[in-house]
């Protein structure tokens, strides 16, 4: 048996009609991971309201398709971005997430991700993006994250307290664009 050719997973901005697997995925990592400090999965109107706020600011909310035709297009993880901090000193900062079905891991749809939520926050003047991080045990994060250039800026020990158990959060940080190599307005990409 022959192994088939391994193609790049197709990511796209994520419609309405995705929303439930978007769900479905969210909803496994936090049930049995500790990614997300959520314990409780939100139910697809409370998904619908984050995913149209995302929207409304003009930030990425994409989704990826699984590889290979037999696939018909299944989404096999999702990330977007929105504002790290709300007041206004923060506003060229944002915040990513990325998440990946279970049986899709290892096949390349977080690095997929990632680029392209890297490439469209750029597009969009952005400058730095931050990497909350629930579990200083996520490797697969921690390397993700560090693949696409991002380096760690901090731990908060004993952060949170999920599944019986204290966790930590690590920071990650990454300069996007032209990070504070100028100021913003300098080149038209004030976002005020």
């Amino acid at each position: 048996m022959s192994e088939r050719p391994f193609r790049q997973p197709f990511v796209r901005d994520a419609q309405l009609e995705d929303l439930p697997t978007v769900r479905e995925i969210y909803a496994r990592h936090v049930l049995t991971g500790l990614a997300s400090f959520e314990e409780t999965p939100p139910d697809l109107a409370e998904m619908t309201r984050r995913f149209e706020a995302t929207r409304a600011r003009d930030l990425p909310f994409l989704v990826a398709e699984s590889d290979g035709a037999e696939s018909d297009g299944k989404v096999a993880g999702y990330s977007y971005a929105g504002p790290y901090r709300p007041r206004p000193a923060y506003r060229f900062c944002l915040e990513n997430s990325v998440y990946v079905d279970a049986e899709a891991v290892g096949r390349g749809v977080g690095s997929a991700l990632m680029t392209a939520l890297i490439r469209r926050c750029e597009e969009l003047g952005y400058r730095q993006l931050i990497a909350v991080i629930g579990d200083s045990a996520n490797q697969a994060s921690i390397r993700l994250h560090e693949k696409h250039g991002f380096t760690r800026a901090g731990l908060l020990k004993s952060i949170g307290f999920k599944f019986g158990r204290w966790v930590d959060s690590v920071t990650m940080q990454r300069a996007i664009g032209e990070g504070d190599g100028s100021l913003p307005g300098e080149r038209g990409d004030d976002l005020a």
